[in-house]
């Protein structure tokens, strides 16, 4: 009898595929090890898109072949996230650590959707990890998702629980007549009102509140918003505060949030996509002073903690509101005390996702290796950036700085060269989108763009553990050297 099926996917030679994995990791290190020395970005030409309108293929190639078709059509053109002159959005930067524990997380292929296996383990080990840093109480819970904008709509989803109770989930929203309406600032990322839209509550039942100067929810508007509800026969239920808001970066005054929901009995859940991990460092966790008080905080490894795409987190204080929102009994999903249905509850039972990758390894793996000092260091340095850059702007009468700089973002523009700003707003505008765009063509630099105060603003976001001053500086320069020529024109 064969060892081996004759339909099998295993390599007929394994040390002829061992030689081409180590080719392929040797590639792979060598284009980290090389990131400064290329562009951020570059457009891929015509010729290299025409590579993906092939046919189905119905034969093998070799997979010296298609790594070869990778290392030419595919790494040359991703967005550049890795790369240390990338500011363009909230985005981290990766690891050499995060890539090899995303191969051994490969390897072993778990469906970490439950059962009696050690994967299951790991993302507990996390978990646990996750609550200490919150100062959540042992009986909290939490699972890793796809990014915060899963783990949003999972808050809302348990927030809509707690108010509604179980049988909603059953009988559907209407309970008793009951219309529930939820807060959130105008600054609040659009996968807030998203996850409205998809809890079936609808977009109009998330009220979006002012901001202040600062970038703050405005408390007043928001105490006086919930009264006027109240009195119009809707019930509110949850308050979403933001600890580093999309456009500026910005922190809601959480301890004041927590204050007015638990006064007004509310589910205070707090989008923390990028700021909520600032908890790792000593220098900025007092930000985020009152976020230990929420009830629910969405937050992404992937953007501050450098681990790879993808690791969202969803974290609940009442472990078993949020048991109770996702577990559904089924046959096929029958748990045991002994056997490999044993180990119960699954992380299935805590969200939407039955079919689940091993996405804790990579988070374990950096998390051990670095240590969370070590990542915290990364978090102050890229918010020294972010002041480094705000003060090169005020020093600067050719730049203006549109937005107060809280922890690593940014925003700006080019107003114009010494003594001659330009007065246009319509024209101020174009031209510092065509420097932005003209930036990442070049390859030197990738920001972005975005709206403040009706005003066009290049937008740095600083998260990558490999910029420093030098790509600060080069962006900078870049940018007077492009509006000095947009401005003659």
């Amino acid at each position: 009898m064969q060892n081996q099926s004759e339909h099998t996917l295993d390599p007929d030679n394994w040390d002829d595929m061992r030689a081409q994995g180590h080719r392929m990791l040797d590639d792979i290190f060598d284009h980290m090890q090389r990131l400064n020395d290329g562009p951020v970005w570059q457009p891929a030409p015509a010729e290299v898109r025409q590579v993906f309108k092939e046919a189905l293929p119905k034969t093998q190639t070799g997979l010296d072949q298609v790594h070869r078709s990778f290392l030419r059509n595919i790494l040359p053109y991703a967005i550049g996230n890795a790369h240390p002159g990338f500011m363009g959005w909230v985005q981290g930067g990766g690891t050499p650590v995060g890539m090899l524990a995303e191969m051994l997380a490969a390897g072993i292929n778990a469906n970490v959707g439950g059962r009696d296996q050690i994967p299951v383990e790991v993302e507990r080990q996390v978990v646990r990890w996750v609550r200490e840093l919150f100062s959540f109480p042992d009986t909290a819970s939490g699972i890793f998702v796809t990014g915060t904008s899963l783990a949003n709509l999972i808050g809302v989803l348990v927030a809509r629980t707690s108010a509604l109770g179980t049988d909603a989930r059953k009988t559907g929203l209407r309970v008793n007549g009951t219309r529930l309406v939820a807060y959130a600032s105008k600054a609040a990322h659009g996968c807030v009102t998203q996850a409205m839209d998809l809890s079936g509550l609808g977009i109009d039942a998330l009220r979006s509140i002012p901001f202040t100067r600062h970038g703050e929810i405005d408390l007043d508007i928001l105490q006086s918003t919930i009264e006027h509800d109240r009195e119009n026969g809707y019930t509110p239920f949850l308050i979403v505060g933001n600890a580093g808001t999309v456009d500026t970066g910005a922190v809601d005054n959480l301890s004041a949030l927590a204050d007015v929901a638990q006064r007004e009995k509310l589910w205070f859940h707090v989008d923390g996509a990028y700021g909520a991990l600032g908890m790792l460092a000593p220098d900025v966790a007092p930000r985020l002073s009152g976020i230990e008080r929420a009830d629910s905080i969405a937050f992404d490894f992937h953007k501050w903690a450098q681990i790879q795409y993808d690791a969202g987190f969803i974290l609940v204080r009442d472990g078993s509101m949020h048991y109770d929102t996702f577990a559904s009994p089924a046959a096929y999903l029958q748990r045991e005390t002994r056997g490999m249905a044993a180990n119960s509850p699954w992380p299935c039972d805590f969200g939407p996702d039955l079919s689940r990758g091993f996405r804790a390894l990579k988070t374990w793996f950096a998390i051990k290796t670095y240590g969370a000092e070590r990542l915290g260091k990364v978090i102050s340095g890229t918010c020294a950036l972010a002041r480094y850059l705000g003060n090169r702007i005020q020093d600067d009468t050719r730049l203006e700085l549109l937005a107060p700089v809280s922890l690593s973002i940014v925003c700006f523009r080019y107003r114009g060269q010494d003594g001659s700003a330009i007065t246009d707003p319509a024209r101020l505008d174009r031209i510092n989108n065509d420097i932005v765009i003209a930036l990442q063509e070049s390859g030197i630099a990738a920001p972005s763009t975005t709206i403040i105060d009706g005003r066009l603003a290049i937008r740095v976001a600083l998260f990558n553990h490999r910029t420093n001053a030098t790509h600060i500086d080069a962006m900078l320069n870049a940018v007077l050297e492009l509006g000095a020529e947009a401005a003659r024109s």
